[in-house]
């Protein structure tokens, strides 16, 4: 994206609510029109017809015990790994590495790659599996969990890994991956959203430090309003992804928990007629109105814009910054972070982001070998170079330590009161309803009470 096409506000060109939006995945669009469970439906009718039995919900043909299945080192296994980074300038090498060093201590497994655009892996993984052709392995983020389970792709992380392996993560990281009190991923490392700020805006504006709640950050941005980069552009003092895409919805459900809000309970109902959600919805509306933030704009948008020294501060996961590296190599340099800003009666808590390793179950030989190609992933060999290198995160295993990474100093202690959010199969579906909630009370100008209204009417159904 030029820098010159990113400073004028609703340019990404996606309507308000759920139509009309650009690169939107097949997957998205038969779930609007169809429901989730008349897919599901269509998919589990697919592997009936075609005689996969051995690809329904996973563990029926493993013990449990993620230990009995042994690998004969002369057996030929290729484990088919589906992984969206692959197509992503920053991750590229790592991932290569990944293969050829796992190959070189496994000559008997090869890793093939599937991939696709983040938007679309989960339609693809899915529809491959309806097909005969399951992954053993996907690359993703734990909101995903619970759609793979339902659609009967993701095996119980125990029958693939075993018991004692899940005692060496965080419970938070664990619980994250879980469906009903049951893991069905394994955490790679973990998030919360935090701040990232420019420090050279914030220098010029004689702004000393960043907001910690939500009045602070409107008073910030009335500083920085009207400021210029260098060659001309206008910089936006606040950006909040809120595109149609699910992790808008994820990143404006964690800011309603910034005001202590929620949108569901814990056990997956609707709770949304509580204080701490109309006032983050308000506020959102509040720094649209006084021309704070790009309109519509997806993470990548906001990275972007961070990275051309045009957007001051923005919510983003911690490993995030690995993104405005790849466009800007210098942004770091002028990058610090800050825990969520709290707000209304709030604690700045917000939602525990993962990447996770969601598993497939494809019989003893091919778990045997995701068994290992897991744990050479989570070796601190291999893990910790990445976290210390590539993406600033929090590791998810109790006894690794903590990488040094300077952008992070200023966001220690955002895990303390990050929480994993409750997990239903409707999840992106309902992301995408905040997502037009969030459109509603920006792009549209829609009275907040209004827009509340609709979108608890569309969650009511989706939860059905």
């Amino acid at each position: 994206m030029r820098s010159e096409n990113t400073c004028g506000r609703n340019i990404y060109s996606l309507s308000t609510g759920r139509q009309g939006k650009e690169n939107k995945c097949i997957w998205e669009e038969i779930m609007k029109k169809t429901g989730f469970r008349k897919v599901l439906a269509l998919l589990m009718a697919s592997i009936m017809v075609l005689g996969l039995a051995s690809c329904g919900k996973a563990g029926s043909s493993g013990s449990g015990s993620g230990q009995d299945s042994k690998l004969a080192s002369d057996e030929k296994i290729t484990l088919k790994f589906a992984n969206y980074a692959l197509l992503e300038d920053a991750y590229k090498e790592f991932w290569a590495g990944v293969k050829s060093g796992f190959e070189a201590k496994h000559p008997n497994i090869t890793i093939e790659w599937v991939t696709a655009p983040y938007a679309e892996i989960t339609s693809q993984v899915i529809t491959k599996a309806g097909a005969g052709d399951k992954c053993d392995l996907v690359f993703g983020e734990n909101s995903w969990i619970s759609a793979f389970e339902d659609a009967g792709f993701a095996a119980a992380a125990a029958d693939i890994m075993g018991e004692d392996y899940l005692k060496n993560f965080h419970e938070s990281a664990l619980d994250s991956c879980s469906v009903d009190g049951k893991a069905y991923g394994i955490p790679m490392y973990v998030s919360p959203f935090i701040l990232y700020y420019n420090a050279d805006i914030f220098k010029k504006a004689g702004i000393e430090n960043p907001p910690e709640t939500y009045d602070e950050l409107l008073a910030v941005c009335a500083k920085i309003k009207g400021m210029k980069t260098d060659d001309g552009n206008d910089i936006y003092p606040f950006g909040q992804t809120t595109a149609s895409v699910p992790i808008s919805g994820t990143a404006i459900n964690s800011m309603i928990y910034n005001f202590g809000g929620q949108v569901l309970t814990r056990d997956g109902k609707l709770s949304i007629d509580n204080e701490g959600f109309h006032q983050a919805i308000e506020t959102l509306k509040t720094l649209d109105d006084r021309g704070y933030c790009p309109q519509n704009s997806k993470l990548k948008d906001l990275r972007n814009l961070f990275a051309l020294g045009q957007l001051a501060i923005y919510y983003d996961q911690s490993w995030g910054i690995s993104g405005v590296k790849a466009i800007n190599p210098d942004a770091p340099s002028r990058t610090k972070s800050a825990v969520p800003l709290k707000g209304g009666k709030g604690s700045g808590a917000s939602i525990l982001s993962s990447n996770v390793l969601i598993l497939g179950d494809n019989g003893d030989k091919r778990r045997a070998a995701t068994k290992e190609l897991v744990e050479y992933l989570l070796s601190d060999e291999v893990l910790g170079n990445y976290l210390t290198n590539i993406v600033p995160a929090y590791p998810a295993i109790k006894t690794m330590s903590q990488p040094k990474n300077p952008v992070l100093e200023g966001a220690t202690g955002s895990v303390d009161t990050a929480v994993a959010a409750p997990s239903v199969p409707a999840l992106n579906d309902l992301n995408l309803d905040l997502t037009a909630l969030a459109q509603a009370v920006t792009v549209s100008d829609e009275n907040v009470d209004t827009a509340i209204a609709n979108f608890k009417k569309s969650a009511e159904n989706l939860l059905k």
